[in-house]
């Protein structure tokens, strides 16, 4: 399995990241993805990644919600480190209108332009969507057909959503603990999609499966989210485990073992 979406690297792990790190290789989890947020977090994700260099990827990217007035600023950081080293996404990057819509304009500008950096390195892109979705198809509307790849980070949405991120082209959904929330309603959409198009990924420290939901969550949990999606499509999870590793491969190319 690959928990394609974990932040392990922030604080709520400091007091035992060795203990996680060794609980997702026990269930069977051969990489994690650490997505980036802003210049904040992108120390403690790089000393992660030096840890565990064949097992913990980083990717870079500003978050929407750290799209602030000084964006221009962060997005210089994000720039500067395309040009310093090789990065397994950009990402992770998005339009946020839960928190605040005070930024909607510069969200925009932000995305769109990470999104041009990630066509230029043949990247692909770790997206968050959150209240944003018609924002978001159409900030991308101008990239269809010119080789853009990338995952839906966090999929909530309906059928016809999951079908127009897929019919775009390029494009996985990833699926998290929220397939476990018996009130989500997202394995009734899950289980009208192909499982060709699905990730794994937690979102560590967020959105915990049952029954742990309340807890931390971390890389390990992945585990869960494969079990709900063996029960949504009923098979094996390790049917599960090896397409969703096959989807995650063809779309991040630095996994290579």
């Amino acid at each position: 399995m690959i928990d394609t979406h974990s932040h392990i690297y922030s604080e709520d792990f400091d007091a035992d990241r060795a203990e996680t790190v060794q609980r997702a290789k026990e269930v069977g989890i051969s990489h994690i993805i650490l997505p980036n947020c802003d210049s904040s977090t992108l120390a403690p994700m790089l000393a992660l990644e030096a840890e565990y260099p064949d097992f913990c990827h980083a990717a870079i990217g500003l978050h929407p919600t750290s799209v602030k007035e000084d964006y221009e600023n962060e997005l210089d950081l994000v720039k500067s480190e395309l040009e310093r080293r090789d990065w397994i996404a950009v990402g992770e990057i998005g339009i946020d209108l839960y928190w605040d819509k005070t930024f909607l304009r510069e969200q925009i500008k932000a995305f769109q332009l990470q999104l041009d950096w990630a066509l230029y390195y043949k990247l692909p892109v770790i997206i968050h969507v959150r209240d944003s979705f018609r924002e978001t198809m159409e900030a991308l509307a101008p990239y269809k057909d010119k080789g853009l790849t990338g995952v839906f980070h966090s999929f909530t949405g309906t059928v016809e959503e999951a079908l127009q991120i897929i019919d775009f082209g390029g494009f996985k959904l990833g699926i998290n603990g929220i397939v476990t929330f018996k009130n989500s309603g997202l394995a009734a959409v899950v289980e009208q999609i192909s499982l060709e198009h699905i990730l794994l990924e937690t979102d560590s420290p967020y959105l915990t499966p049952t029954p742990h939901r309340g807890k931390r969550n971390e890389s390990a949990y992945v585990s869960l989210v494969c079990k709900k999606l063996a029960e949504i499509y009923r098979c094996s999870e390790e049917e599960i485990s090896i397409q969703t590793t096959l989807n995650a491969k063809s779309l991040f190319k630095g996994l290579d073992n």
